[in-house]
Formats: C-alpha cells, structure tokens, sequence
C-alpha cells in the first residue's frame, strides 16, 4: 500500500519527474510547488510518491546553482 505525502514532504511527480513539496489538497489533487518556490501544479494522488534522498539533494543543488547564476532570487 503507497501513502500520498503529507503537507510540507517532498513529492515526486511520477508523470513528469519534477520534484516538489507538497502544499496541499485541492479537490483530488495534490498540489505541488517546485523546490525553492514558483508555480504550483496539480497531480494524481496515485502519481506522486515521496522523494528519495538523492531525489530532494539533486532539486536542492538545482536551486542552489540557479541562485548563484542569478536566475531566481
């Protein structure tokens, strides 16, 4: 039996590959925002699992490099 996340863990959206944190429930969605912040998105309950260590550290370094290049704040 998979569980969906709880508010505030890190997803991964199977359809896509993007990592995200959960932010919530609308409807029969889970709601996702991209590591670091931006748009959320809206996926399948069945479609989203919890991210792996590798997973969260890779979204992380992706952040972190994006911010040194200037390209979010």
């Amino acid at each position: 039996m998979t569980t969906t996340p709880a508010v505030g863990v890190c997803a991964v959206d199977v359809r896509s590959g993007r990592v995200g944190i959960v932010m919530g429930y609308e409807g029969p969605y889970v709601q996702l925002r991209p590591y670091g912040g931006g748009r959320e998105w809206d996926a399948e309950p069945g479609d989203v699992r919890h991210a792996t260590v590798s997973e969260r550290l890779g979204a992380a370094t992706a952040y972190t490099n994006a911010r040194s290049r200037g390209e979010v704040l």
